[in-house]
């Protein structure tokens, strides 16, 4: 039986699951599977043997097979687990040494809406996700991309939605406002400013999401902080018990600065619940 009472989002036809098959890969997996279940989505799951260029290392054949062999188990491990579940599921394996290409390439080629994948654990400030592969498909990807915290768990109670007023933020606020109406949550509405100068026009920002979020009947929560917005936003989640945090990202393409530094990096390096990034179309 799903772990969803209805499906959050209004289209969601097919999702893409990228697993690396790492115990880190598991919170993603099984809120894939209910997402597709509660959704009757179609069920792309994708896991990449990632291996070097072959010209640059001397790597025996041998090891290339036994990496290709041990893909193609968890992929059929993990069709078998989703038609458990009567879901319609297809596997994709790939090689190379740019796995965010391919999960980025399967995913326009099939038009998924959402794509969902795990997160390697909290990660200290200095080297957070730089140059990794959940950043660069967050940089590149044609759609909304949910990352799932090893032992974290969706839940439709109550949704943390940051604004700091940008079109970004702004996409993401409808995206939660959309998914509190559908699934009757409640929702959180936050702004952080880092200085005193910043404090009104974060008021105005979570104002207007306050705003129109009861004119749709949602129950809202609306915090104006001061601090370091990662920090501030991870801990209310934390605090608030949110189900899931609702962010923007303004998505550089840039391969070495691709979102080097941002507050959406942050908050999906620290956070404790699964996050849902929304892009820009």
């Amino acid at each position: 039986m799903s772990a969803y009472q209805v499906c959050p989002v209004a289209k969601m036809e097919k999702l893409l699951l990228a697993s690396d098959r790492s115990e880190f890969s598991e919170g993603a997996i099984r809120e894939a599977i209910n997402l597709a279940k509660t959704c009757s989505s179609k069920l792309y799951v994708i896991s990449v043997a990632e291996t070097p260029d072959i010209r640059a290392y001397n790597y025996p054949l041998v090891a290339f097979e036994k990496l290709e062999i041990v893909t193609r188990q968890h992929l059929e491990s993990l069709k078998e687990r989703s038609e458990k579940e009567g879901i319609v599921c297809e596997i994709i394996e790939r090689r190379g040494p740019e796995i965010y290409k391919y999960i980025v390439d399967e995913a326009v080629k099939n038009k998924v809406e959402m794509i969902i994948m795990g997160r390697r654990g909290r990660t200290g400030i200095t080297r957070l996700m730089l140059g990794s592969v959940t950043a660069k498909v967050i940089g590149h990807s044609p759609c909304k991309v949910m990352v799932v915290p090893r032992f974290a768990r969706i839940t439709f109670e109550k949704i943390l939605v940051p604004t700091d007023g940008s079109i970004f933020s702004d996409l993401a606020s409808r995206e939660a406002i959309s998914i509190a109406k559908r699934t009757k949550s409640s929702l959180i509405a936050l702004s952080v400013a880092k200085k005193d100068e910043d404090l009104l026009v974060a008021e105005a920002s979570v104002g207007m999401v306050k705003e129109v979020a009861e004119k749709e009947g949602i129950k809202v929560e609306a915090f104006t902080l001061k601090g370091e917005p990662h920090e501030v936003i991870v801990d209310t989640a934390e605090k608030k018990k949110a189900g899931f945090i609702v962010i923007g990202s303004h998505g550089r393409s840039g391969i070495e600065r691709l979102l080097m530094g941002s507050v959406t990096e942050r908050v999906i390096g620290h956070a404790g619940c699964p996050v849902l990034v929304v892009r820009k179309p």
